[in-house]
């Protein structure tokens, strides 16, 4: 089913004459352009629409012809409307309203009176096949960022310095980075989540990245090791066991409902295979120290998967489980498809290890560390 299909559906189950998105990363996702001037904002400065015969963009007289010239690559110019308004008279949700008027039932992802409220989420799951290409994309040239400052990393670097190194590696290849995580070997087994300071790295450092383009995210962690302590290979091998059982278990979870149905598998049955996971590998109750991941595509997660999650398990689509074993972690972005599981954010020239799923007959190649000289 194609985007306007989903959204054909959806008006008709919801009896709406419209429905509207004016978030960054769901007009992102049916238009395949950026919306976003001011990142400090809950919505871009556009709206794209669909009544049941086309779509519509809104937007004010600043950036109507940049929105039409450079951020519609997946619209037809002939197909899509363009409705703009002053900038000094009104606000995109006023404009939206204005547009729609009072006599039709619409919805929206931001708040507008008299709209109803629309949950995108279920509308970008599966992927489409032209996401897919972008994802791939997206996958390869993270990780090669990502790499490419890892390999130039230094014990005596500050975890500032490596956040802004990595930031600048993406942003060279047009990608954001929302999310930037580096911690050396100190913080790394205190916190879970390593916002950067000025503390050197040390012995080690594990660097985490959710990076962004055209609305798809991509996540990914890699460990770097100047004098690793003892412990932690046997961690890192562990996380990864639990990050491959998450991935076999979603697959599994997919394949669930009868052929040609809507799968019956939840984001709670792959969340129990990695709790059980952890107890495999001895690490019992690990997970409850910070969240395992979940659904990826047009959000860091779509869902983050939780103990009973009800959540469908929906293939093609994208998936970051990000298990962590105190001062480890495991954690990529991989395509989950009835039959394979490519990781996205793989990396050609990292040091990897072949882990085994628990429970489940898969064999996965994972990121290793990566030892470097002090």
């Amino acid at each position: 089913m194609d985007k306007r299909e989903r959204l054909e559906a959806y008006l008709e189950s919801h009896d709406l004459d419209s429905v509207w998105f004016a978030r960054p990363n769901s007009f992102a996702w049916l238009t395949g352009g950026n919306s976003v001037v001011d990142r400090e904002s809950d919505h871009g400065v556009a709206a794209v629409g669909y009544d049941g015969d086309g779509l519509t963009v809104v937007t004010d007289t600043i950036e109507a012809d940049r929105i039409v010239a450079e951020e519609l690559p997946d619209l037809d110019a002939d197909a899509v409307s363009v409705e703009r308004f002053p900038w000094y008279a009104s606000s995109l949700a006023d404009a939206v309203a204005d547009f729609v008027g009072t006599d039709e039932r619409a919805a929206a992802d931001i708040d507008i009176p008299s709209f109803e409220s629309v949950d995108p989420t279920p509308l970008r799951q599966p992927l489409t096949e032209r996401d897919r290409e972008r994802y791939r994309e997206l996958g390869a040239q993270t990780a090669a960022a990502v790499e490419s400052v890892c390999r130039e990393l230094q014990t005596g670097d500050t975890e500032h310095e490596a956040a802004s190194a990595l930031r600048i590696a993406l942003s060279a290849r047009g990608i954001e980075a929302p999310v930037v995580l580096v911690g050396g070997s100190e913080r790394v087994q205190q916190y879970r989540h390593y916002t950067p300071t000025e503390a050197e790295l040390g012995d080690y450092a594990l660097v985490s990245v959710t990076a962004e383009r055209a609305g798809l995210h991509a996540s990914c962690t890699r460990t770097v090791a100047f004098d690793p302590p003892a412990w932690l290979a046997s961690r890192h091998e562990a996380a990864a066991r639990v990050e491959a059982t998450a991935l076999a278990a979603t697959q599994a979870a997919a394949g669930n409902g009868d052929s040609g149905a809507e799968s019956v598998g939840t984001a709670g049955d792959v969340f129990a295979a990695i709790q059980d996971a952890y107890d495999a590998v001895g690490y019992e109750g690990e997970w409850e120290r910070h969240h395992q991941g979940g659904a990826a595509g047009f959000a860091g997660r779509e869902w983050i998967a939780t103990p009973g999650h009800g959540a469908p398990v929906d293939t093609p689509m994208a998936y970051a489980w990000n298990p962590t074993v105190q001062g480890a972690k495991s954690e990529d972005t991989a395509l989950v498809t009835e039959d394979d599981i490519e990781v996205l954010t793989a990396m050609d020239r990292w040091p990897t290890t072949t882990v085994s799923a628990v429970d489940h007959d898969l064999e996965l190649e994972r990121h290793a560390i990566l030892e470097l000289e002090e």
